[in-house]
């Protein structure tokens, strides 16, 4: 079995079929996927929350959990209004992160400034909600400044807390890789490790513990060979853990089992407690 730790699946991209990528998802083996909650920005963070009411519990679907928080690429959004809205939301059943958030510097849709202010805002607010916290970072090109400071604030303003996080859709270097996890971070792979340039990414997937990694879609993005160039969705994770499997020797269901476990541990949930037909 396998989870997909972060896709989109709320946008319009799967407006005329979504039951049915959720329906593909459980019958290719995908047991749950985490709602990321960041939407258009903050006035539709609780995005994954409507995902999960919606589908969530309904046996021809894979569980639903949801996370929210305010994307970087939307920081000049943020105001209070929109923190004690993520707090309140924050309390809902199936929320167990808080996030994306992070740095980015490729795009700088908001002002930098403004993204680390915002991001060490929502790092408080996650605090508060005793939430881990997934992390969204990507440097402008050739070039390590995101996550230089991304691991910087972490360090002096999250590691504190106890509460770890995820690195989603891990881009960094090996020493990176080692950085985060030696800040109790968990690293999550998506599609882009079977690019054929992505060798920095798989290098990583070689050195992370097997015991501190998942696996991720990012749907609709960045959909694994053989499915690139098609819109994303959760029953390709499987691709994801296949190419780690090739890597580490082991198959994509062994890979698929041991990510599942993660995941569970990680946010302190258990098969049974994320299963609606197992018996109370």
């Amino acid at each position: 079995m396998f989870i997909d730790s972060h896709a989109h699946l709320e946008g319009k991209r799967y407006d005329v079929d979504r039951a049915e990528v959720l329906a593909r998802a459980k019958q290719n083996g995908v047991e749950a996927y985490l709602a990321i909650g960041i939407g258009e920005g903050p006035e539709t963070a609780n995005c994954g929350i409507r995902l999960a009411d919606k589908y969530d519990g309904k046996p021809e679907y894979p569980r639903i959990w949801a996370s929210v928080g305010i994307h970087p690429h939307e920081a000049r959004l943020a105001n209070q209004a929109a923190d004690i809205q993520m707090l309140q939301w924050a309390r809902h059943p199936r929320v167990i992160a808080w996030g994306e958030i992070g740095l980015d510097y490729f795009y700088d849709h908001s002002p930098r400034d403004g993204q680390k202010a915002v991001f060490l805002r929502q790092m408080d607010l996650a605090n508060t909600a005793e939430l881990p916290i997934i992390i969204h970072c990507r440097p402008s090109d050739n070039s390590e400044n995101a996550w230089d400071d991304c691991l910087t604030m972490i360090t002096a303003h999250w590691s504190s807390s106890g509460l770890g996080g995820i690195l989603h859709c891990f881009t960094g270097s090996v020493d990176h890789a080692r950085r985060a996890l030696d800040l109790g971070f968990m690293i999550s792979f998506a599609g882009n490790i079977t690019f054929p340039k992505a060798q920095s990414i798989r290098d990583a997937a070689q050195m992370v513990p097997l015991d501190r990694m998942l696996i991720e879609t990012d749907a609709p993005y960045l959909a694994p060979i053989p499915h690139r160039g098609q819109r994303n969705e959760p029953a390709f994770v499987k691709e994801v853990a296949r190419q780690i499997g090739e890597l580490r020797g082991l198959s994509a269901e062994e890979i698929g089992a041991q990510t599942t476990r993660n995941f569970y541990k990680f946010f302190g949930l258990t098969p049974e407690t994320a299963n609606p037909e197992a018996p109370a």
